[in-house]
C-alpha cells in the first residue's frame, strides 16, 4: 500500500455512551491516493459530513486510525500537538457557502491563510494571484465579495483552499447552491486542480 494520500482505518464516531449511543460512522476503511478525486455519495445522516469534518480535524473520531502521507494523524486519539496549524497547513477546505470575508477583496481573502502561515505578504499575494489565475478570477483580483457573481465567489473559496497547497482538499457539498453549469464547472476546476497540484 502506498505511503502517500490518506488512510483511514476502522475508523468510528460515536455520539453518546449506552443504550443512547449513536454511530455516525463505524469501522471505516478509506485509501485515497494523491490526486485522486473521491465523492460521498448517500442520504442525509449518513455520516458524509460527519467523516470530512474528523478527516478536517474539526471534531476527534471515537476510534480507529487516520494517516495523512507518512504522518499518523489520529489513532484513537489526536497524535497532532497542533491541530490548527494540521488544518491551515495541509488540509483545504471548500465549503457550500464560500465564506469570503467582506472587507477583504479577492486577492487578500485567497492570501490571508499564507500570511497567517508567516509567509511575507508580497509572496502572499504573488500565491493568490497565480491561483486567482488558474481559475480565471484573476480580473476580479480588487474586487469585494460582495461585487462578484456566485461561480466568482466558489472559485475564489477554491483558490483560498489551495493557496497553501494542502495535500488533502475537503469539499462539503460545493456546488449545492449553483445552478448545473455552474456545478459542472466547478466540479471540473476541483478535478484540474487535484490532477494540477496532486492534492
Amino acid at each position: 500500500m502506498s505511503s502517500k494520500g490518506i488512510h483511514i482505518e476502522s475508523l468510528s464516531k460515536r455520539y453518546g455512551d449506552g443504550d443512547t449511543a449513536v454511530f455516525a460512522l463505524r469501522d471505516v476503511n478509506m485509501h485515497v491516493a494523491p490526486g485522486e478525486v473521491v465523492g460521498l455519495i448517500g442520504p442525509s445522516g449518513s455520516g458524509k459530513s460527519t467523516l470530512l469534518k474528523c478527516l478536517g480535524a474539526v471534531i476527534e473520531p471515537t476510534a480507529g486510525r487516520m494517516t495523512l502521507g507518512d504522518e499518523v494523524i489520529y489513532a484513537d486519539g489526536w497524535k497532532v500537538r497542533d491541530l490548527r496549524a494540521l488544518r491551515r497547513d495541509k488540509i483545504g477546505f471548500v465549503f457550500q457557502a464560500p465564506y469570503l470575508i467582506p472587507f477583504l477583496d479577492v486577492t487578500d481573502n485567497v492570501a490571508l491563510l499564507p500570511m497567517l502561515a508567516g509567509v511575507a505578504n508580497g509572496e502572499s499575494r504573488a500565491k493568490a494571484l497565480e491561483l486567482l489565475t488558474a481559475l480565471d478570477v484573476q480580473h476580479r483580483a480588487r474586487a469585494m465579495p460582495s461585487q462578484l457573481s456566485g461561480g466568482e465567489q466558489q472559485r475564489v473559496a477554491i483558490a483560498r483552499g489551495l493557496v497553501n497547497r494542502p495535500p488533502v482538499i475537503l469539499a462539503d457539498e460545493p456546488t449545492a447552491p449553483l445552478d448545473s453549469e455552474r456545478a459542472m464547472a466547478v466540479i471540473r476546476i476541483l478535478n484540474d486542480m487535484a490532477r494540477k497540484f496532486e492534492t
